[in-house]
């Protein structure tokens, strides 16, 4: 007869935690129009590089000065001005461990990316939060006058996930002189794909953290490679809390492969922006409604539905996230733009099946 365990107790965050469901098993080989992912795959240098891998170098541990300089140079910050992660999403948690204690109060404009709430919530952090306007626009003086109030952290995805709205760099500035007491991140996940950083910024900010990805445009998302840029002593701190061997050596050649190609990315991005207009001006022909986007993907709204029409085109192989829960109401959809052809073909089904 098996003894049964004592409960454990978990900690009170994780027992009102939310579970993440990430995306489903079974997306390889269908048109991957769901997660903003590059839909091309990465660059033949990237495959190369990972190839030339030795035995000796997967059998241990991975070094990090060298690559962290290389890559350092390629963003134009200091070595000591940035930290490698396992993907932005364990530079959030990293951050969150350094900087959020029980009760610590997040400031948020809704709906953006899901793992600010989830890793803030996992820290025991209270919300205060803000919402994006019927028409997408961003609630600058709503903002402004929270952060009166001094909350921990205000965390901005620029451009937003999943209204691709872009706020401006006037906007964040403002944000930055209303707020010298809170941490403020701007998430530069889709910068590619808008040229609009404050990257350069951290130096003249000192609670200015930014985060960037391998993931979208350079096509490194099962890598797992992210960065976080700030002032040195915000650095020193996250390092405190960060674990000594965060990225493995596969993503940390492929990230210098990326950086010596640069030709692929801007060529990729080329593409897609193409790939965008194209797109918003075919569903606006279809009579759907499209919001401004300035990243690699659309946020569109097919009103009544919406839900059907996403299941119709899974069953044809085409993958669209249905994000209408966020909005209160059915019909929001966020489109990842592929290329000409992969839009073409977009086109055609939701045509054939609305």
């Amino acid at each position: 007869m098996r003894a049964r365990l004592p409960r454990i107790p978990m900690r009170h965050s994780v027992e009102k935690l939310e579970p993440y469901v990430p995306p489903v098993e079974g997306r390889a080989g269908k048109l991957r129009l769901d997660f903003n992912e590059n839909t091309v795959g990465c660059s033949s240098a990237v495959l190369r590089a990972l190839r030339r891998l030795t035995r000796e170098q997967i059998g241990i541990y991975p070094e990090y000065e060298a690559t962290i300089a290389r890559v350092a140079r390629f963003f134009r910050v200091r070595p000591e001005e940035m930290l490698l992660t396992n993907g932005v999403d364990d530079a959030l948690h990293v951050m969150m461990d350094t900087f959020l204690e029980p009760g610590s109060t997040v400031l948020l404009v809704e709906p953006t990316f899901n793992m600010y709430r989830f890793y803030a919530q996992l820290a025991g952090a209270r919300f205060r939060s803000l919402h994006y306007t019927k028409e997408m626009e961003f609630p600058l003086a709503s903002v402004l006058k929270e952060l009166q109030r001094r909350p921990r952290a205000f965390l901005l995805a620029n451009p937003n996930n999943p209204t691709a709205t872009l706020v401006t760099l006037a906007e964040i500035r403002a944000i930055l002189l209303a707020a010298p007491r809170t941490l403020v991140l701007v998430d530069e996940a889709y910068f590619e794909f808008c040229g609009v950083t404050v990257l350069p910024w951290i130096r003249r900010y000192p609670n200015l953290i930014v985060s960037r990805t391998f993931s979208k445009a350079p096509a490194l998302a099962g890598l797992r490679l992210g960065c976080l840029f700030a002032c040195r002593e915000i650095i020193a701190a996250l390092k405190r809390a960060d674990s000594p061997y965060p990225v493995n050596v596969a993503a940390l050649v492929a990230a210098e492969a990326v950086i010596r190609d640069r030709r692929s990315v801007r060529a990729y991005v080329e593409m897609v922006l193409k790939s965008r207009r194209l797109l918003a001006k075919g569903l606006e022909r279809l009579n759907v409604r499209v919001f401004p986007s300035a990243a690699n993907f659309l946020l569109a709204d097919f009103g009544q539905g919406a839900k059907q029409l996403v299941r119709k085109l899974e069953r044809r192989g085409i993958l669209l996230r249905d994000r209408s829960a966020e909005f209160g109401r059915e019909g929001f959809v966020r489109v990842t733009v592929g290329t000409p052809g992969q839009t073409r073909r977009l086109l055609r089904a939701i045509e054939v099946l609305r």
